[in-house]
């Protein structure tokens, strides 16, 4: 993994929601469960959906074009066993949100 990227502060993804981050030019969704944060690839394998906009429950997010079920710590599809989205390192460090590209 590459250097760690401020992208974000704690206070800009409340439990329970996802923001839109870029890093190097890639666009990632960075979602916040209950006070630890994680990140996926922005996009939908299936029709490239914006994963930071669609409903997140629990570890879920639901993609708002189609439906597709994501588990945001893992990356795995739930909603197509085999697909994986991948996945970022994350870290804070005081208030700052730090991820690995």
């Amino acid at each position: 993994m590459g250097d760690f990227v401020k992208v974000a502060t704690k206070d800009e993804v409340s439990s329970g929601s996802a923001k839109k981050v870029e890093v190097n030019g890639k666009e990632i969704a960075l979602f916040n469960i209950d006070g630890t944060f994680c990140a996926i690839d922005e996009f939908c394998p299936h029709r490239g959906g914006p994963l930071s906009e669609g409903v997140v429950e629990d570890k879920v997010v639901t993609c708002p074009f189609h439906g597709w079920q994501f588990n945001v710590t893992s990356g795995e599809c739930l909603t197509s066993p085999g697909v994986q989205q991948p996945k970022y390192e994350v870290k804070v460090e005081g208030n700052d949100i730090l991820l690995s590209v």
